[in-house]
């Protein structure tokens, strides 16, 4: 069969499948003309070839890609409204020689390459926080209040969390510090909690007087003489003391590491029991005289100090105010008295683990970074005193 006879086969099939594109296409009877159209120009065609089929051909294979070309160009819109073009392999492709037939391109991906999802601020933390792993030991984990807590339903305020950092050293590792920056709740004047556990009165004065059964749930603290507030001085000696307790090998709890935390004074002491070994709280005094520093101890009442948790762990909780007392006072720090005032504080009435309030001076002292430093060095000679580490 000749080329040009088969090409006007290939014609007629292309006619064909136009035709029944653009019925497709329009849909309704006016289009159809259209099909009818191009099917008779291709049968002319092919009847045209077969009168000269006896003819000598000389088309050269550039004329023959030209021609495919041209129909590919001429019919590219009414091809382009279908995914698939009509071809029967069986007669385009047949003979002695494949003729090129026009296809529809297939829809290419875009070379621009896919946009990488930006990473979420829990993402990227997660990654610092493993490149700190990698990098210290140290591992960070925010921690809160549950239901099942012991004492966690005397709190009012405990819509917050607490950081705890495990450390990997060997010695002091295992040992986990609660740091507690005092005061740094919002609100927490005008929310009142239990004073103790058993519901019995205070048996000494302090922020709430004696015989109150309930105090503020956390007070706002004082303000410095030279006018800076209590929770914020309480909070840069909290960061320095982290940071040189985990350089030591320490594991520390922070109970606060901004200006506010949703956190009472017993949702404090309750996290502390349930993550660490000792809780230190951090204060200053509100008197005016640069006092110095000391710890408040537990009250000498019976019915006090025969009450849980305190009857397990007041004499634990001497032990540890003393050791760091011992330690400040050889570092050369001002010591107020013999280092203690016995206060009925909520902190150690809620304590289930050795636990003091330490008082580091008052509106009158220094509060320089230098004097914070100095305190947060003899803080941690104390408990490697009271832990037996040399």
């Amino acid at each position: 069969m000749a080329k040009k006879y088969r090409l006007a086969i290939c014609m007629v099939l292309a006619a064909a499948a136009l035709g029944a594109c653009a019925v497709k296409k329009h849909g309704g009877a006016t289009d159809s003309s259209v099909a009818g159209k191009q099917a008779k120009d291709g049968m002319e065609a092919a009847a045209s070839a077969e009168n000269e089929q006896n003819e000598e051909m000389q088309t050269s294979a550039e004329g023959e890609v030209s021609e495919a070309d041209s129909v590919s160009g001429n019919e590219g819109d009414s091809v382009s409204e279908t995914e698939n073009v009509p071809a029967d392999d069986s007669v385009v492709n047949s003979g002695a020689e494949s003729e090129s037939v026009p296809t529809v391109p297939e829809e290419t991906t875009s070379d621009k390459p896919a946009e990488t999802p930006a990473e979420t601020p829990a993402e990227t933390a997660s990654q610092d926080n493993e490149a700190v792993q990698a990098s210290t030991g140290i591992t960070a984990t925010q921690v809160g209040i549950t239901s099942d807590m012991t004492y966690a339903g005397f709190s009012a305020i405990n819509s917050g969390s607490a950081v705890l950092y495990k450390n990997s050293d060997a010695i002091r590792g295992k040992y986990v510090i609660c740091v507690n920056a005092g005061h740094g709740t919002r609100g927490g004047e005008s929310v009142k909690t239990q004073c103790h556990p058993d519901g019995s009165a205070k048996v000494t004065g302090g922020t709430t007087g004696s015989g109150a059964v309930k105090s503020s749930a956390i007070s706002s603290g004082m303000t410095f003489n030279d006018g800076t507030a209590e929770s914020k001085v309480t909070l840069a000696q909290a960061l320095i003391l982290k940071d040189l307790l985990l350089e030591k090998g320490y594991s520390v709890l922070m109970i606060r590491e901004g200006d506010d935390v949703q956190l009472d004074n017993i949702a404090r002491t309750v996290l502390a029991n349930n993550y660490a070994d000792v809780h230190i709280s951090l204060h200053w005094d509100s008197t005016e005289n640069n006092k110095g520093v000391f710890y408040c101890s537990v009250p000498n009442v019976a019915s006090y100090r025969a009450m849980e948790p305190v009857a397990s762990n007041w004499e634990k909780s001497h032990k540890l105010g003393d050791a760091i007392i011992g330690s400040m006072k050889s570092q050369g720090v001002k010591i107020f008295s013999g280092g203690s005032m016995a206060i009925d504080l909520t902190q150690t009435a809620y304590s289930s683990i050795p636990s003091i309030d330490l008082e580091l001076g008052d509106k009158a002292s220094d509060h320089s970074d230098a004097v914070l430093t100095s305190n947060a060095s003899a803080i941690i000679g104390g408990l490697d005193s009271y832990f037996g580490i040399s």
